[in-house]
């Protein structure tokens, strides 16, 4: 959405009227120490003003740049600019504010950093819809981002915020539930795709069969998830209480077994669906081809049905992927572990740095996901397609 071939974006004044006003809004918030209510301060109060002025002309220019229609490079260099802007606020403020508050002190990100980091992103996105860059480049692009990313994380420049105060006090509980949560949400992935190419193949080629199991597969999707690791509950503890052996594999009524059996049955429908989908696309010539040169059915779909149609078996495991992701946030209710461990901790003790904690990585990974496998999406469809 690039609003005008020519004159102003119309994203771009949204985004500099939102901007402005999230200027107007606490910026940051100080606490003297977790429990305590914290105050809100504004953007220009967060250091002194030799310090924060930059970091405000940054902001302010980095919305103007993002108005003209015709210029996606200009509105580009504009949201990074912004977002130094708010990288460079926080970090005068997460030191300018503790200074002399005591040592229990807390200074966080307040209601201002957020808008104004969701306003940038969305500025950035519209920019690249506009130059509809290539995978090799959008993969470029987030590859220098996540490396931005580690070098403002590895230099300490915001250690005093308080989320990474929490992580610094619990980096080993960090490290177990992020693999906990990559296990979760890819493991289920990778089972799911096991069992649901096959069955969606059978019922590409049984119109009978697929009839019967689509419909059971959407039932399975309409399921609250938190019902459906409810329901997980019982029948691994029953099984984990009658089954010689299970326990000792981690079958139990909670943990890590129902989360993942609840994940694997919520992905078996994109998985199977999109594979009836991408095998039934490839073009009736081209089978008929494929036949009259003598290939097998076997050979046909693997030379001919399953490579036309990886685009759309592609698409639906990357549904299954960010899906699961956000999804594995609930396991930590049921003791399943991953980044929603934190975030019901925090929910239980009133802290929002610790929901962040949980929150902040989730989101993260969903979106990084999200971009590779459309990357991958993309590179798997035909050139023709792809120029298109």
């Amino acid at each position: 959405m690039a609003g005008a071939r020519h004159g102003v974006s119309h994203p771009g004044v949204l985004f500099a009227v939102l901007g402005l006003a999230a200027l107007l809004v606490p910026f940051m918030t100080l606490a003297a120490n977790r429990i305590v209510a914290a105050e809100g301060v504004m953007a220009w109060s967060v250091a002194p003003a030799a310090l924060t002025i930059p970091g405000l002309v940054a902001l302010v220019l980095g919305l103007g740049l993002g108005l003209p229609a015709a210029r996606p490079r200009l509105r580009l260099l504009g949201a990074v600019l912004g977002l130094g802007g708010l990288l460079w606020l926080l970090v005068q403020g997460a030191s300018g504010l503790l200074d002399g508050a005591g040592d229990y002190a807390r200074v966080s990100p307040a209601l201002g950093v957020w808008c104004l980091l969701t306003i940038f992103m969305l500025s950035m996105t519209d920019a690249l819809v506009q130059l509809a860059p290539g995978p090799l480049a959008r993969g470029t692009l987030l590859a220098a981002v996540l490396a931005a990313l580690a070098v403002i994380l590895w230099s300490g420049a915001l250690a005093p915020l308080s989320v990474l105060q929490e992580y610094a006090s619990r980096k080993a509980a960090f490290a177990d539930a992020a693999l906990r949560h990559l296990a979760l949400a890819f493991g289920s992935l990778a089972t799911a795709a096991l069992i649901g190419f096959p069955v969606g193949i059978l019922c590409h080629r049984n119109r009978r069969l697929r009839g019967a199991i689509l419909p059971v597969l959407s039932f399975l999707q309409t399921i609250p998830s938190l019902a459906m690791f409810g329901l997980m509950i019982p029948i691994l503890g029953w099984i984990g209480d009658s089954v010689p052996g299970a326990q000792a594999f981690g079958i139990a009524g909670i943990g890590f077994a129902p989360a993942f059996l609840a994940l694997v049955l919520y992905s078996l429908l994109p998985v199977v669906a999109n594979t009836v989908a991408g095998l039934a696309a490839a073009p009736p010539a081209s089978i008929e081809a494929a036949r009259g040169m003598g290939m097998t059915s076997g050979q046909r779909l693997l030379r001919v049905e399953l490579p036309m149609g990886l685009p759309i078996l592609l698409t639906g495991l990357r549904i299954v992927l960010v899906q699961n992701i956000g999804l594995a946030v609930i396991a930590g209710l049921i003791g399943g572990g991953g980044f929603g461990t934190f975030v019901f901790q925090g929910l239980n003790q009133t802290a929002t740095d610790l929901i962040l904690l949980g929150a902040l990585p989730s989101v993260a990974l969903a979106l990084i996901s999200a971009i590779v496998m459309d990357i991958l999406v993309e590179l798997t469809r035909p050139q023709a397609a792809r120029a298109a």
